[in-house]
């Protein structure tokens, strides 16, 4: 009986990952005072180096050589960059000042997932369930993760006045640098050595990055609560701010859908595109945010719509994915 329900949630995109995400925040209601910053845990070293660890790993697991031999596929790469990095950011640009809805605290959260990378594993592993081009989901979620250390920032610098924050891009870059790129390159420079020895495991070094996003996840909702930053805020405005995420992510779907027919793409590029063009990457934006964002309070507003965004692109990306499998 367990079995079966777990593995009906699985089909849906709610997995174990999702859950815990979810008892962090509960978590974080109870007892925000553990979380927060005047907890007697050392939050902060413990982040940064489960950070570099998240993104070494994340650079071993890169194959040089499969990295070449996608470039050649420039049409679909620029289709799903464009899409992640252009089309989205300035779509909700447009729709920003038609959002009445939705309290501006929470639209900062909004203009800041719409100018994130795309995210890897969920990409990757649905495209593979479509029956998608899987070397070029891989390709591009691997790119758009560089990519958006040097974009996203520069977005947020762009749009720091009408999202109401204040950042300056060269530190923040310098920062990412070392925080991101660094651990990145040092693991590529270490993949022909290290992942021989550590490919049977690799499946357990997801377990690496999960703990990592929801300590980070547990912290800024914690110092939120404990801040009642959250308590101005009807449950009302939840279910609103998460219909608003569900409605941007088939808005995109249908443009790079409109795209890709237009461009005449086989039905393999299609699915790359679709699913790799609309996600949104939790460990980026969790990372990236942590610089960009110093008060962890106000973080806690900015990762509301990309958690609820999250949610919603694995429950209808799953939902969408077996659909196309069962239908080739």
């Amino acid at each position: 009986m367990i079995r079966k329900l777990t593995s009906t949630l699985g089909r849906v995109g709610i997995n174990g990952f999702l859950l815990s995400l979810l008892a962090a925040i509960f978590l974080a209601w109870l007892f925000p005072f553990v979380g927060s910053n005047e907890s007697t845990i050392p939050w902060k070293p413990m982040i940064n180096i489960g950070i570099g660890l998240v993104f070494f790993f994340y650079g071993v697991k890169l194959n040089p050589t499969a990295l070449k031999s996608g470039l050649s596929n420039w049409r679909l790469h620029v289709l799903i960059q464009v899409s992640t990095f252009l089309l989205f950011p300035l779509l909700v640009l447009l729709l920003s000042s038609g959002m009445t809805w939705i309290d501006k605290d929470f639209r900062i959260g909004i203009t800041y997932l719409s100018v994130l990378p795309s995210t890897v594993s969920a990409s990757v592993v649905m495209v593979s369930i479509a029956g998608g081009n899987i070397p070029g989901a891989i390709f591009n979620a691997s790119i758009s993760s560089l990519l958006g250390v040097l974009i996203t920032p520069a977005w947020m610098g762009i749009l720091a006045d009408s999202a109401a924050i204040q950042m300056d891009y060269l530190p923040t870059l310098i920062e990412l640098s070392f925080k991101v790129l660094l651990p990145v390159i040092l693991g590529i420079l270490s993949h022909s050595w290290l992942f021989p020895r550590i490919a049977k495991h690799i499946r357990y070094l997801k377990y690496v990055d999960q703990t990592v996003i929801m300590i980070i996840v547990f912290t800024s909702f914690a110092q939120s609560f404990s801040q009642r930053v959250f308590s101005p805020y009807e449950a009302s405005v939840l279910l609103e701010v998460g219909a608003t995420m569900l409605a941007l992510f088939f808005l995109v779907w249908l443009l790079i859908e409109g795209a890709c027919r237009a461009l005449g793409f086989s039905r393999e590029d299609r699915i790359t595109a679709l699913f790799c063009g609309s996600k949104k990457s939790l460990v980026q934006g969790v990372v990236i945010g942590k610089v960009i964002f110093s008060d962890p309070a106000i973080f806690g507003l900015v990762l509301l719509p990309l958690m609820l965004y999250h949610i919603q692109q694995l429950i209808a990306g799953s939902i969408i994915s077996s659909a196309m499998a069962r239908k080739s």
